[in-house]
C-alpha cells in the first residue's frame, strides 16, 4: 500500500500499488507494435462535455476512491466513443501489414480468426470509434464495434462467449469465460470502457502519485465527480489523468489522459449514452448466421502455441523474446527492458511484409548514441522505446532522454 493525496493536498489513505498492470501493457511495446498498440497500455478523454458543473456534496480523494471500488453496477447500456491521437502519421495500408507482422512474429499460427478478440486491439489505436456495451449481473455482458459498414461483437452468456466479425462473416466461440465486474468488456483482454481504464490507473496510483477531486461535470446527462491523478515525478511522459465518476453508482464514466506536453487528449474513452436499466434478454443471444466460418478457442490456442514456438527460435537464436525482461525505476518512470536476442537494431526479415518496412520505421525513429553505443528512439505522444543497434529494447512512459539515460547505466 502507498500513501496518495486528498484534494487538500494532505495524505488520506492509500492507494493499491499494483505494477504488474503497468508491466503487463509494456509488453506490446515491441519495435512494430509501438506504431499500433500503445493504446493498449494507456487510456482517456479530451475535455468533459455537459450542461454546467452541478452543486454536489463535498467528498475526499479517498472516499471517491472508496466509491468507485465499491461501485457494483449489475444492469447497464450504453455508447463509449474511443478517440485515439498518439501523434503518429497516416501510414495507410502500411500499417496493416505492420500489425500483420507483429501478430505473426507473435502470437498467430493455425487457426487464426478475423473474429478473434485480440485482434481488435489495433483497431483501437487511432482515429475514432464508436462501442455499444450492456450487461445484466456477472456472466452476460456484449461488447460491439460499429464500424461503417460492419459491427463487431463479443457477447458473453453464461459460459458461453462468442465473437462476430460481419465483415469478414467469421465468429470465434470459447467456454468456460471467468468472472467480469459489471460494467466491464468482455473479455478482459480488450479494454473499451472508462471503467477498465480507470481500474488500471488507480492501481498503478503510489507514492509518487497525487490523487484529488477536482470539481464536478456533467456526463451523458449524469452528475459526476472529477478525480484527477498526477505524476509527481519529473521525466514522465503524462501529464494528468482525469476520472469522471458517477455521483450516484461510482461508475467511471469518462477517463481522460494529457500528455505532459500539452494539448489534445491521446486517447478519448466516454459514454456519451448510459442507462441502468435492465437490457432485454435477447441482448446476450446469438447464433452464427448461415455460412459463418466458426474457430473454436482450443483450435485458436493450439494455433497459438505452435506459433509461439516457431518463432521463439526463428531470429533470436532461440531465445524468446523477454526471457530476460525486467522493469527498472519506479512509479511513472518505470522503464521496462528486454533483450530481442538479435543484433542491428529494428528486426527484418518477416514473410509477412515486416522488413521491407522496417526501414521506413527506421525513418520515423531518432538515431541516438551513448555509452550503451547506438540505437533508434520511436516516439509517440505518450509511449517511447529505445531500440538499441545490440538488441535491447528500453520502453515506458517515459522521455527520450530518460531512456538514453537508462540505457547508458547499462541497466
Amino acid at each position: 500500500m502507498a500513501p496518495y493525496e486528498s484534494d487538500d493536498s494532505t495524505p488520506a489513505g492509500e492507494v493499491e500499488d499494483v505494477r504488474d498492470g503497468r508491466r503487463r501493457a509494456a509488453r506490446y511495446v515491441v519495435p512494430v507494435t509501438v506504431v499500433g498498440v500503445a493504446a493498449a497500455t494507456i487510456g482517456l478523454v479530451p475535455a468533459f462535455a455537459g450542461s454546467g458543473d452541478p452543486d454536489l456534496p463535498k467528498i475526499s480523494a479517498q472516499q471517491l476512491i472508496e466509491k468507485i471500488a465499491k461501485s457494483d453496477v449489475q444492469q447497464m447500456s450504453g455508447t463509449v466513443t474511443i478517440s485515439t491521437d498518439l501523434g503518429l502519421p497516416d501510414l495507410g495500408g502500411l500499417q496493416d501489414s505492420l500489425a500483420s507482422g507483429a501478430l505473426s512474429q507473435g502470437e498467430k499460427g493455425k487457426g487464426d480468426s478475423a473474429a478473434d478478440p485480440s485482434s481488435k486491439l489495433l483497431e483501437l489505436a487511432s482515429g475514432t470509434h464508436t462501442v455499444r456495451v450492456a450487461a445484466d449481473g456477472q456472466d452476460k455482458q456484449k461488447l460491439s464495434l460499429i464500424e461503417k459498414a460492419a459491427e463487431y461483437s463479443v457477447i458473453r452468456n453464461g459460459d458461453q462467449v462468442w465473437a462476430y466479425d460481419s465483415a469478414s462473416n467469421q465468429a470465434y466461440h470459447a467456454t468456460g469465460a471467468g468472472e467480469h465486474k459489471s460494467g466491464e468488456a468482455a473479455p478482459k483482454d480488450v479494454p473499451a470502457t472508462p471503467r477498465d481504464f480507470a481500474d488500471q490507473a488507480l492501481k498503478a496510483a503510489d507514492k509518487t502519485t497525487s490523487v484529488t477531486v477536482d470539481g464536478t461535470a456533467q456526463v451523458a446527462g449524469r452528475d459526476a465527480y472529477k478525480l484527477v491523478i498526477r505524476p509527481k515525478q519529473s521525466g514522465t511522459t503524462v501529464g494528468a489523468i482525469s476520472i469522471a465518476v458517477d455521483a450516484r453508482t461510482g461508475l467511471p464514466l469518462k477517463f481522460t489522459l494529457t500528455p505532459a506536453k500539452g494539448g489534445a487528449a491521446v486517447l478519448d474513452v466516454g459514454f456519451t449514452q448510459v442507462s441502468f436499466a435492465k437490457p432485454a434478454a435477447s441482448t446476450f443471444d446469438f447464433t452464427p448466421p448461415k455460412g459463418t466460418k466458426v474457430t473454436q478457442g482450443d483450435d485458436l490456442k493450439a494455433g497459438h502455441e505452435e506459433a509461439g514456438r516457431g518463432a521463439r527460435h526463428k531470429d533470436t537464436g532461440g531465445t524468446p523474446w523477454g526471457s530476460s525482461s525486467k522493469t527498472i525505476g519506479e512509479g511513472w518512470n518505470a522503464i521496462y527492458v528486454f533483450d530481442t536476442g538479435g543484433k542491428g537494431g529494428v528486426p527484418s526479415g518477416s514473410p509477412s511484409g515486416e522488413g521491407a518496412a522496417s526501414g521506413f520505421l527506421n525513418s520515423l525513429g531518432d538515431h541516438v548514441t551513448g555509452k550503451f553505443g547506438s540505437g533508434t528512439v520511436f516516439s509517440t505522444r505518450l509511449v517511447n522505446a529505445l531500440i538499441t543497434d545490440n538488441g535491447k529494447v528500453y520502453a515506458g512512459a517515459v522521455t527520450k532522454d530518460a531512456l538514453v539515460k537508462a540505457a547508458n547505466a547499462g541497466k
